[in-house]
């Protein structure tokens, strides 16, 4: 019988981990833990879950009412991402600086319905927006950096589903 040269290593226990792509992937506590039954339509805001995704569209008949994850998240008042602009900047180019915002949020929200703006609070130096969710803020300032330049800085939550983005620009 032959003999092994090197011993065998016992099993290692659980998974090496090295960084945050071995991590376990963050789910947003609102999403539905399974499958919604199709087709289902929300009775606040209309969109419509079809084809394994929330979408706009005419309610097709028969269609379950279940509330999105979004309209859940504004009934709740539970923002996944917060946006705050300041600067003296802000005072000067106030209006311009709101219609990209809004806009932005209507191009995401035409593709991505969960993706809206659940409010925006106005002050004379700061404007704070909270949004449904983590892509929405971060679009929102990557243009207004690109559009009118500024300092961005962006902090997504380690564990949970939540980014806070903080724009600025003195004039």
């Amino acid at each position: 019988m032959k003999t092994r040269a090197t011993p065998r290593r016992a099993p290692r226990e659980g998974r090496r981990q090295w960084g945050r792509a071995q991590k376990p992937r963050t789910e947003d506590a609102y999403k539905a833990p399974k499958k919604l039954s199709e087709p289902s339509v929300c009775p606040q805001c209309n969109a419509v879950f079809h084809e394994g995704r929330w979408q706009w569209g005419p309610p097709p008949a028969g269609a379950k009412e279940e509330l999105c994850q979004a309209c859940h998240r504004i009934k709740d008042k539970f923002p996944a991402g917060i946006v705050t602009l300041s600067g003296d900047f802000l005072t000067v180019k106030k209006p311009e600086i709101l219609q990209l915002v809004r806009h932005q949020e209507a191009v995401e929200k035409r593709e991505h319905p969960m993706n809206r703006i659940m409010e925006i609070e106005e002050e004379p130096a700061r404007i704070v927006i909270r949004t449904t969710d983590i892509h929405l803020p971060h679009r929102i300032g990557a243009t207004l950096k690109r559009t009118f330049r500024g300092k961005l800085d962006t902090a997504y939550e380690e564990d949970g589903y939540f980014v806070r983005v903080d724009w600025h620009r003195d004039k």
